[in-house]
């Protein structure tokens, strides 16, 4: 599965971080879905990719505009790249009229259907082409929601043992039974490749949840994952200052609930914008001056064992089928500043 970074900043964006926008696809396939669309997220398409006439569902986690502002340009943009076949938006009831306003008022008519579905009262909103996506309910200002990517089209295992002990000869039919499928023999025996055949592997489970105070909420979501993306918008320091009310969480928060669901893989984003991707130092004292986002990596890998990411706007990842998390840098600039690109993330 793949997981790109298309916007990592909290509320409004920086100079090198846009708004969220995540994108999540299959292996080795050109479909990929995109959870939530911030301004500006067609513009950071640009430089990904992903086309969006292989876009087949938008998920927005809430209503806040820096999670879905730039889902009506995006839409427009997609019509003038000649897209045809529907396109599912699943999020909160309000998105719905959200868009029909903006296309009302704008006067944006698309010629590819939009299909809405309401997250409230679907836990499962998507099971088709190899992906099931369920969702749980989160805890923020808004109704804001988590998504739980699972793969399911797994190769599978010809179970030849069996085959041989009932009798079945080798041939065209047990390529089927391998795929799962049933078939019938010469003596008019129906076989039902379920039974004949099982996954090969555990289909690669993938979480992104959106803003949430109580990361906890995730646990059911989260049973039997590979890799978590959550929310990591304060140190706890800054958080106190702030106050509750955003309903946002912390990197220890987050990091502690990882470590207790003993997940693999953990990738934090949507930072506020008062940390820099880079400490800035004084060239005096030689000091760090104001935060930065490695002040919320110390912070999470002091409660967390696992592998620790920090996201990048245009950072792409890949869990290949070991479970390992390789990171692809997808800006020129970081291409050129490594080797080749590629670093394997265990």
């Amino acid at each position: 599965m793949q997981i790109t970074f298309l916007g990592t900043s909290s509320g409004t964006p920086t100079r090198s971080r846009n708004v969220s926008a995540i994108a999540v696809g299959p292996e080795r396939k050109r479909e990929w879905y995109l959870v939530d669309c911030g301004e500006g997220t067609q513009h950071r398409l640009l430089k990904a990719p992903l086309s969006l006439l292989k876009l087949r569902a938008v998920l927005i986690t809430h209503m806040h505009g820096d999670h879905c502002y730039g889902l009506p340009g995006m839409l427009a943009s997609a019509q003038l790249s000649g897209r045809t076949e529907p396109l599912t938006l699943i999020g909160p009831k309000a998105l719905e009229s959200f868009l029909q306003a903006m296309m009302q008022f704008a006067e944006l008519s698309l010629d590819y259907e939009l299909r809405f579905i309401d997250v409230a009262d679907n836990e499962l909103v998507w099971d088709a082409l190899g992906m099931r996506i369920t969702r749980c309910k989160l805890s923020h200002r808004v109704p804001s929601y988590g998504y739980r990517f699972e793969e399911t089209d797994v190769e599978r295992r010809l179970l030849v043992d069996k085959l041989r002990q009932e009798g079945i000869p080798s041939g065209p039919e047990w390529n089927r039974l391998q795929k799962g499928e049933s078939v019938t023999l010469e003596d008019g025996r129906t076989l039902d490749g379920q039974l004949y055949s099982e996954p090969s592997r555990k289909g690669r489970v993938v979480v992104v949840g959106g803003d949430n105070d109580k990361p906890e909420l995730m646990e059911a979501l989260c049973e039997g994952a590979d890799l978590l993306v959550h929310e990591s918008t304060y140190t706890v320091e800054v958080a106190a200052k702030v106050g509750p009310e955003p309903q946002h969480s912390t990197a220890a928060q987050v990091a502690e609930f990882a470590e207790r669901a003993g997940l693999p893989h953990l990738i934090l984003t949507h930072f506020s914008p008062r940390y820099l991707d880079v400490p800035a130092i004084n060239p005096v004292t030689g000091e760090q001056k104001g935060l930065s986002v490695e002040d919320l990596r110390e912070e999470a890998k002091t409660l967390y064992s696992g592998n620790l990411c920090m996201a990048a706007d245009l950072e792409r990842y890949k869990l290949n089928r070991k479970g390992e998390l390789q990171c692809e840098w997808l800006r020129s600039r970081r291409n050129a500043e490594s080797s080749n690109g590629k670093e394997i993330r265990r």
